[in-house]
C-alpha cells in the first residue's frame, strides 16, 4: 500500500479484513498463476432465482501447489477436477482453496469446477451489484446480472481480479426456455435444442482478453436488430438486441452508435474489438460497460434518462449511455486498470470521451462548456486514488473531477494535435493491456513533454483544488503564487486581461510580480479550462 500525503493516509486508515486482502491482492498466490480461457455454462432456474453451472479453467502456474478461486457465498462449489481428475478443495468465505498436488510448472492445465446456488440479488442495479431477476410489458421473464464492484465471483468461480484477464478469451453457454433468447458477449456459435426438453443451449465466445466483470448473460424475449460501421480495421457487425416492441423505438435511438464509433476511432484509434463484434443489449437496469455486449437501460431518451448531468443543455442532444458505456471500450475494456485503487484510469477517461464526442460535432467551445458544466458534481471528498490491494475505489470523483484533470492538462499541453497523438498512442500502447496509474501518468509526461508529475499528485492524491492567489499592486502589475497545493506544483496557467490580451503565467509556491505594459488592467480571468479556484487578496 503506497501513501501519498495526509488526504490519501486518512483515506487508507480505514480498517480491511482478510477477505478484502484477499478478493484486492495482486501478489503472492494470484500472481503465481495466469489464467488463459473461462469457459462457463450456466443454467438459471427463472422461477427459483437459483444458478447451477460448470466452469472450465485453462490456465498455466509456477511451482505452486494451491490456487484461489473466488467464489462469493452463498454460491458453492460442489466438485474440483484438475485434468479430469478429482482434487480436494476447502472454503475460507469468499474464497476456494484448490490442492494441485505436487509443486511443478503447469502450461495449459485445466481446471473443471462445478457449482451452484442463489446468486446475490441486486436491490439497486447497476450500482448495486448482483443478478437482476425481472420481466418485460408482458410479462416475460428478463434477466442480466450487473456485478462490477461486486465480482464476477458472486456467480461464478474465477480468479476475481482485474489484473488477470484470459488472453484466449471466454466462452458462456446458457439453458433457458426456447421461448426465450439468451445473449452474451462476443459472437454466438451455438444454437442447440436439447433433446426430450423445450430448453435450448446458446452459446457466445469472446476471443479478445475480457475481464471477468465484464463476462454477463442477458436473458429475455429478445429480437435482434443488425447494421455495419465502416471503419479504421475493417467492417464492424454492429448487433443490437432489444425487446420484442421496440424495435422502432431502437432503430430511432440507435443511430447514436455510429456517429459513437466515427468520433471516437478519431480519438482513441480502431475499436479494440472487432473480432468480437459491438453489440447494444436492452437491460432491466440503467447501462453497463459490458465488453462488446454494452448494456442498455436508457428507456430510449436523449442524456442521462432525458436529463443533461452538465447542466449545459449539451447532453441533451445524444444518448448518454450509448456514449459513455462505450467509450469504456476503449478505457475500461481494452486499457484496464490491475487494481481498483486506479479506476479513474477506466472513469476520468470515459467522461472526458463524453466531451470529445461533443467537439467531434460541435466544436471545442461546446464541449469544454460540457466539461466544465460537469465540475458541480464534484465533491472533494476523499483522493480519487483508492487503497490498492484490498479491493477498494476512490472518490466517486473519478468520473468528473478526472475528466476535468485530463481537459486542465490539455490546457497545460496547449497542443491539441499532440493531446490527440497522446490519446492514441495510449491506446495503441496499452490496447488489451492491464495498467497501472503509473503507467498512464509516465506515458502523458513523456508523451506531452510536461512536467504533470506534480499535477497527477494534486489532482488524483488529494482533495485539495489548487488556489492561485492573485494581489493588485498598482493599475498596471499584480502578484500570483499558488496556495493549496502539493510541493513542487508549478502549473502554468493561462490568463486573459482586458477581455482580449492573452498571456501565460507561470506561478509557483513563490510570489512572483506580472507587468501589463499595454495600459491599465481593468479586468484579469483565468481561462476557464483550468480546474483550479482563483483568490483575490487585497494589499
Amino acid at each position: 500500500m503506497i501513501s501519498f500525503g495526509t488526504a490519501t493516509s486518512m483515506a487508507q486508515n480505514s480498517k480491511f479484513s482478510r477477505q478484502d486482502s484477499l478478493r484486492g491482492n495482486t501478489g503472492g498466490l494470484r500472481k503465481e498463476w495466469n489464467v488463459k480461457k473461462y469457459e462457463i455454462e450456466i443454467k438459471p432456474n427463472l422461477e427459483k432465482h437459483t444458478l447451477s453451472g460448470k466452469q472450465k479453467i485453462t490456465f498455466d502456474c509456477n511451482k505452486i501447489n494451491t490456487l484461489q478461486i473466488d467464489l462469493q457465498e452463498p454460491m458453492i462449489i460442489d466438485q474440483v477436477e484438475l485434468m479430469e481428475k478429482p482434487v480436494t478443495f476447502y472454503r475460507e468465505g469468499n474464497v476456494y482453496w484448490v490442492n494441485l498436488g505436487k509443486k511443478r510448472k503447469r502450461k495449459n492445465s485445466v481446471l473443471t469446477i462445478r457449482f451452484h446456488g442463489k446468486p446475490k440479488e441486486a436491490v439497486n442495479p447497476p450500482w448495486d451489484g448482483g443478478w437482476i431477476w425481472s420481466k418485460d410489458q408482458n410479462g416475460k421473464p428478463f434477466v442480466s446480472v450487473a456485478c462490477q464492484g461486486l465480482g464476477a465471483s458472486s456467480w461464478f468461480p474465477c480468479k476475481d481480479s482485474q489484473a488477470d484477464e484470459p488472453e484466449w478469451g471466454s466462452t458462456l453457454s446458457i439453458e433457458i426456455p426456447d421461448s426465450l433468447v439468451a445473449v452474451s458477449n462476443g459472437k454466438m456459435i451455438k444454437n442447440s435444442s436439447i433433446d426430450g426438453s423445450r430448453n435450448i443451449i446458446q452459446k457466445w465466445e469472446v476471443k479478445n482478453p475480457i475481464n471477468p466483470y465484464n463476462i454477463i448473460p442477458y436473458i429475455g424475449d429478445y429480437v435482434n436488430l443488425s447494421d455495419t460501421f465502416h471503419g479504421i480495421d475493417g467492417t464492424l457487425k454492429l448487433n443490437y438486441y432489444v425487446l420484442n416492441g421496440h424495435q422502432e423505438k431502437a432503430k430511432n435511438q440507435f443511430t447514436d452508435v455510429k456517429k459513437m464509433l466515427k468520433a471516437f476511432e478519431y480519438w482513441f484509434g480502431p475499436y479494440p474489438f472487432y473480432e468480437d463484434e459491438y453489440k447494444l443489449v436492452e437491460a432491466p437496469h440503467l447501462g453497463m460497460e459490458h465488453q462488446s455486449a454494452i448494456a442498455y437501460g436508457n428507456k430510449f431518451k436523449k442524456g442521462y434518462l432525458g436529463t443533461d448531468l452538465s447542466g449545459t443543455g449539451y447532453g441533451l442532444d445524444w444518448d448518454f449511455i450509448i456514449i459513455h458505456e462505450s467509450g469504456h471500450e476503449w478505457f475500461g475494456n481494452s486499457i484496464t486498470s490491475k487494481d481498483v485503487a486506479d479506476m479513474w484510469i477506466h472513469e476520468s477517461f470515459t467522461t472526458y470521451s463524453e466531451s470529445l464526442f461533443i467537439e467531434y460535432y460541435k466544436g471545442k467551445k461546446i464541449a469544454e462548456a460540457y466539461v466544465v458544466g460537469l465540475r458541480k458534481k464534484i465533491e472533494n471528498d476523499i483522493p480519487i486514488i483508492g487503497n490498492y490491494g484490498v479491493n477498494r475505489e476512490g472518490s466517486g470523483d473519478m468520473y468528473n473531477k478526472g475528466a476535468n484533470m485530463i481537459h486542465t492538462i490539455r490546457r497545460v499541453t496547449n497542443d491539441d494535435d499532440k493531446f490527440r497523438k497522446l490519446l492514441l498512442e495510449m491506446n495503441l500502447r496499452f490496447k488489451h493491456k492491464t495498467v497501472r496509474t503509473q503507467d498512464i501518468e509516465n506515458l502523458m509526461i513523456e508523451l506531452s513533454g510536461k512536467n504533470l508529475k506534480p499535477i497527477f499528485d494534486q489532482y488524483l492524491r488529494t482533495i485539495k483544488i489548487p488556489e492561485l492567489q492573485i494581489k493588485r499592486k498598482n493599475d498596471t502589475s499584480f502578484t500570483y503564487k499558488w496556495n493549496n497545493v502539493v510541493s513542487g506544483f508549478d502549473m502554468p496557467v493561462k490568463i486573459f486581461i482586458n477581455g482580449k490580451d492573452e498571456f501565460w503565467i507561470y506561478p509557483s509556491a513563490d510570489e512572483q510580480t506580472f507587468d501589463y505594459n499595454l495600459g491599465i488592467i481593468e479586468d484579469m480571468k483565468v481561462d476557464e479550462g483550468f480546474y483550479i479556484a482563483m483568490k483575490s487578496v487585497a494589499n
